[in-house]
């Protein structure tokens, strides 16, 4: 489908919601600024996957949550409200199925995520929505492009997609994807299929991450990482209500609701961390 863009009391709203008081023109300057500003002020967090809300592809949906309900979201709602921001500005926005970690899971990860191709100064790959590792416009060329703390490289696979990958640590999280208009219908399978198979990662486990700055903030279950320059230092929440005040003041969400969460939280622990649960200090 084609991009839907916000209507402007929509656009001011998001505007405001993300903390930018700039002229929003579309220009390569304002396309950074507005992706910065994003992934600082709205997390990438599977709250309602884990309380068993059922979400959609619908940008209209994901206005109301991210924007007027102050929530996070996934890659689905944070790309959804963007791309429809850009459109606003004036961007040339296009929607694209990708598929993560699809040199491990084959062609059926296609659709399991939404990212976005913007002209303006060139062709960028725009994405708020992969757990917050992206933290500005990449070029879609061949390269590695530090978005500290966190390397990002841009490439082609074997039989002709595109990958984006983000490394932390040891770890390298990645994306397939063709320079071609989203198939909805795919996404919508998926995003379904994410919300309710006990296979989904986002059914079996919490997650919510954001950047500050140039720190990178992730919560896996009840185990907290904050990602730096100088490295990343672990520590594991204690109870529930640590767990609410976590989300509130470290990324901004108020969601007393996912006190709730934590017995899951606790037994899923050690089938996550393993011998890694430990805290590192």
């Amino acid at each position: 489908m084609a991009t839907e863009p916000l209507t402007q009391n929509e656009l001011a709203a998001y505007l405001a919601r993300i903390g930018f008081d700039g002229a929003a023109r579309p220009d390569l300057s304002t396309l950074k600024a507005l992706v910065g500003a994003h992934v600082q002020a709205i997390a990438f967090e599977n709250i309602d996957v884990q309380l068993g809300r059922p979400l959609s592809t619908d940008p209209a949906a994901a206005f109301t949550k991210l924007v007027e309900a102050g929530r996070g979201g996934w890659c689905y709602e944070h790309n959804g409200v963007l791309g429809a921001a850009l459109a606003a500005i004036g961007f040339d926005v296009m929607r694209m199925s990708a598929g993560v970690m699809r040199q491990v899971r084959g062609d059926a990860a296609m659709g399991t995520h939404l990212c976005l191709q913007v002209q303006c100064e060139g062709t960028w790959l725009v994405d708020a929505g992969f757990g917050s590792w992206l933290g500005a416009p990449v070029p879609l060329e061949h390269g590695t492009w530090m978005q500290p703390p966190l390397p990002v490289s841009a490439g082609t696979t074997d039989d002709g997609l595109w990958r984006l990958s983000v490394a932390l640590g040891d770890t390298a999280m990645s994306y397939d994807f063709r320079t071609e208009p989203a198939n909805e219908d795919q996404l919508s399978a998926l995003c379904h299929w994410q919300c309710a198979d006990p296979a989904s990662v986002f059914v079996q486990n919490l997650t919510v991450q954001r950047r500050d700055g140039e720190r990178y903030l992730m919560l896996r279950g009840k185990v907290l990482s904050d990602v730096s320059a100088t490295g990343e230092v672990r520590r594991e929440l204690a109870s529930e209500g640590e767990l609410v005040e976590v989300l509130r003041n470290v990324f901004l969400l108020d969601v007393p609701e996912a006190a709730s969460l934590w017995p899951v939280i606790c037994a899923r622990h050690e089938a996550l961390f393993g011998a890694q649960a430990a805290p590192t200090t």
